[in-house]
């Protein structure tokens, strides 16, 4: 199993998006300990969304897909249509 996943960070106020083969909670227990990069910069990461795949390649395509849309408004429609 695999999944795409966004995540938030309320101090940042920004999101990042990744996949992973990893659970959920393992994948995000990781981002807020000892990861580098752009998460390490702060510890209020939350998971906000997320979508399930069967193999990698259809999560590599549709994590893409989410980051070229480069668009914050658009992001949070996404997240909306499955929280609200």
């Amino acid at each position: 199993m695999f999944f795409v996943y966004i995540l938030y960070s309320t101090n940042l106020d920004q999101f990042y998006i990744g996949y992973t083969s990893m659970t959920l909670e393992d994948r995000l227990r990781r981002h807020l300990s000892t990861h580098k990069g752009f998460t390490a910069r702060t510890k209020d990461w939350k998971i906000v969304y997320f979508e399930q795949f069967e193999n990698k390649a259809d999560t590599i395509l549709r994590e893409q897909e989410i980051k070229n849309w480069k668009s914050k408004k658009r992001i949070i429609e996404l997240i909306s249509k499955t929280n609200g």
